[in-house]
């Protein structure tokens, strides 16, 4: 197939993100630890000249501190991990962030500033790294460098947004204000977010399935016509009702993730258990591209929904939006 146009390629990977359970808590969690973790990154300049009127030295001290508790937080990950898995771990270290912003609220000397700085490496890393892992085992190889690139703008947007924040208030109410301030928010997000929870993709198998049969066609199509609706005819029983429209609701996820929209289900006012799933796609190419993007946990899904099909296989059909025939 063709290389994806820069347009259409940027829509897919927001959609993507947007359909992507598993991405999506990852970035909701991200924007919380962020935002308030940018607190000490923004007033660490001011802590070491205003409240230890220190100079560039002592900055550059906190700086090496906060890399040395990085560097040594990245060898006790493993047995963190396996200790606490991979939420209780940003939780474990948003805590230690908040402990490293208090203390760097009550510093007025160079040691309580550096030990803040240990406990705030130790705690970034423990944090970065998990969400870094949860953004990458979400993702399927087709998207995965789209699905990265989100996850590092909501890094980077969160750090900049909550960096203006504390400055503008540590210009209104004080260093140790913000810190403080940061401290309790960094707390209190931890069980506001923690219903997203994170590395649930790591069990998903996201290989390509490739398992949709190739469209039936009475001429050839052009890539670029659309857009393209696409039918699947069931027949349940009527008895299957409710678990039916479940199973297709956790389905429709998986078909806007990889390009549908305007999906929905109609059922046959005459006939009793006879099912339509509709949704359209921009074009024949990018449906052709949905053939491609299918995965081995979407096939599972499907075929969840058609244990609930009670005569031989679904229908498939497929209508491209006409055109007029060009003369001359």
């Amino acid at each position: 197939m063709p290389a994806e146009r820069f347009g259409s390629a940027i829509r897919a990977g927001f959609r993507y993100a947007r359909y992507n359970p598993h991405l999506r808590a990852t970035l909701i969690r991200g924007a919380a630890f962020f935002l308030f973790a940018s607190a000490y990154w923004a007033l660490l300049p001011l802590v070491a000249r205003r409240q230890i009127a220190g100079g560039p030295d002592l900055y550059g001290f906190l700086l090496g501190a906060i890399g040395a508790g990085a560097v040594g937080g990245a060898f006790a990950l493993p047995w963190l991990k396996a200790k606490l898995g991979p939420d209780g771990l940003v939780a474990t270290g948003s805590i230690g962030t908040a402990i490293a912003m208090t203390l760097f609220a009550l510093a007025r000397d160079p040691a309580t500033a550096l030990a803040a700085s240990i406990i705030a490496g130790l705690s970034w890393i423990a944090a970065l790294a998990s969400l870094n892992v949860s953004a990458q085992v979400a993702l399927p190889e087709w998207v995965r460098g789209r699905g990265l690139a989100m996850f590092v703008t909501t890094f980077f947007g969160a750090i900049s947004i909550g960096s203006a924040i504390w400055g503008q208030l540590a210009a209104i109410v004080g260093l140790p204000v913000a810190h403080l301030v940061a401290a309790a928010g960094a707390l209190a997000a931890i069980p506001l977010t923690w219903r997203w929870k994170l590395q649930t993709g790591a069990g998903i198998d996201l290989t390509p399935s490739m398992h949709w049969p190739a469209p039936v066609l009475a001429h050839e199509v052009e890539q670029d016509r659309g857009p393209v609706l696409v039918m699947v005819e069931y027949r349940i029983d009527p008895r299957d009702r409710e678990p039916f429209l479940a199973a297709l609701e956790s389905l429709c996820y998986a078909r806007r993730r990889d390009g549908a929209y305007a999906w929905e289900v109609f059922e046959d006012a005459a006939e009793a258990g006879r099912m339509m799933e509709t949704f359209l796609v921009d074009s024949w190419l990018e449906h052709l591209r949905q053939h491609e993007r299918v995965t081995n946990a979407d096939r599972a899904l499907q075929e969840v929904v058609r244990r609930f099909h009670s005569q031989g296989a679904p229908k498939v059909t497929h209508l491209i939006a006409a055109e007029p025939d060009q003369e001359g």
